[in-house]
């Protein structure tokens, strides 16, 4: 089973993509109920986002592709067509047995049909409902469509990655995967969990999350953001090699194809690197004997660097330093670090049993609790999987009237 640490939680979650369904999942891996609220016959659009797909001859709404299958795990899934009065009616009802809603249509389409903030909580002034936008509320840019990659180019990571201007394939670089989605959820949930703490432990209301994914990239940029407010000045793009603190720091090309990054973060970790390393003479060469020379002088270092590291490959290099109190990581690709020995002793990779019968492999939630662990994991939700149980046990319809709402297609179902 999930934690329990949110047990007797109940969320409806009404996103789709990416960022508001990692909400919804972390949620249930927490312990909360999570229903997942799709439309009828046509689903969350994130399950057509393949190829890979996990069963490639499902039926086109069964579709189940890597980025839902790693957004949706430990929830309940439903369909409700929420632009019929009907189909309204039912959320509604839902939401008053609700403690959470997640959203991330375009500002003002949920208003359309009375499910935004202002009309639902008239039905639960305990509600803590939260909206996730690209821009958010207010703004000139409010009704702007966008996606993780607009928002890392406008929120300046584009900016601040990439490879050093002057070099091959120099200028802004996006990050590879969807990180503007995934600290934007992370986001969400904090704050979900404080409204609700506010609310239960502080005698407080419901309450509107206005979270946009514009803000949660300048939130990311941290101290580069505070580097620029400080000096007026903008952090240089350093490609693989650390643009602060300690000097060497970086990632350096080894023997065999392979490659390590280090850091180094003081001067008498410097000098035992460099007995490590088998060149004590760089310890006493004064254009790198303090950590303030060797900042001014990164390209000499890197260069007598290089020449060393390029005669073993990564893994000898990581035993070296490793065993001497380095920071020393090898360069994986996702195969290796599945098989990492640590990696692998603190479970990052789980199994969900499937519907079909076959086991998903997953990432496990890195969170590990002493009291209350998470155990298990449940699979995605087939598309409307759970519908008829949710309307019988939650809103208390018997089997006549969800085969009604089933037969005039406000509600979708599973044969």
């Amino acid at each position: 089973m999930p934690g329990r640490q949110l047990s007797g939680v109940r969320v409806l979650d009404m996103s789709r993509v990416l960022a508001g369904p990692l909400a919804g999942q972390m949620l249930g891996d927490l312990g909360a109920e999570v229903i997942k609220v799709e439309r009828p016959g046509v689903g969350d659009e994130s399950r057509f986002y393949g190829p890979p797909f996990f069963e490639e001859d499902a039926d086109r709404t069964d579709l189940e592709s890597a980025i839902f299958l790693a957004a949706n795990r430990n929830k309940k899934g439903i369909a409700v067509d929420f632009t019929r009065s009907e189909g309204q009616a039912l959320l509604r009802h839902l939401v008053a047995a609700s403690d959470v809603l997640i959203e991330n249509y375009k500002v003002g389409t949920l208003a359309k049909y009375g499910l935004d903030y202002a009309s639902l909580k008239e039905v639960n002034p305990r509600l803590v409902y939260c909206s996730v936008t690209g821009y958010g509320q207010t703004g000139p840019e409010r009704e702007r469509p966008g996606y993780d990659a607009i928002f890392q180019a406008e929120g300046g990571l584009m900016h601040s990655i990439g490879h050093p201007d002057g070099q091959p394939g120099d200028g802004p670089m996006r990050v590879g995967f969807s990180a503007v989605d995934v600290v934007t959820s992370l986001y969400a949930d904090i704050a979900i969990i404080a409204a609700l703490y506010r609310r239960d432990a502080n005698g407080g209301s419901g309450e509107h999350i206005d979270l946009s994914l514009l803000e949660s990239c300048v939130a990311l940029m941290s101290h580069h953001a505070m580097h620029y407010l400080m000096s007026g000045q903008l952090p240089v793009r350093r490609g693989n090699m650390a643009g602060g603190g300690g000097v060497p720091a970086g990632m350096y090309p080894c023997a065999q194809g392979t490659s390590i990054v280090i850091t180094v973060g003081n001067d008498a970790q410097y000098r035992r690197f460099c007995d490590l390393i088998g060149r004590p003479d760089l310890a006493v060469d004064p254009r790198f004997a303090v950590n303030q020379a060797r900042a001014a002088n990164r390209e000499a270092m890197g260069h007598a660097l290089r020449e060393v590291f390029a005669t073993a490959p990564a893994s000898e290099w990581q035993r070296r330093l490793a065993a001497g109190g380095i920071a020393v990581g090898q360069v994986n690709d996702l195969s290796q670090v599945f098989e990492n020995p640590q990696v692998r002793a603190r479970g990052a990779r789980v199994q969900a049993d499937h519907h079909s019968g076959k086991s998903l492999p997953m990432v496990g939630n890195p969170i590990h609790f002493a009291n209350a662990p998470i155990e298990g994991y449940r699979a995605p939700p087939r598309y409307a999987e759970h519908t008829a149980d949710v309307l019988r046990d939650v809103l208390a319809l018997d089997d006549a009237q969800v085969e009604a709402l089933v037969r005039d297609g406000v509600v979708g179902s599973r044969p």
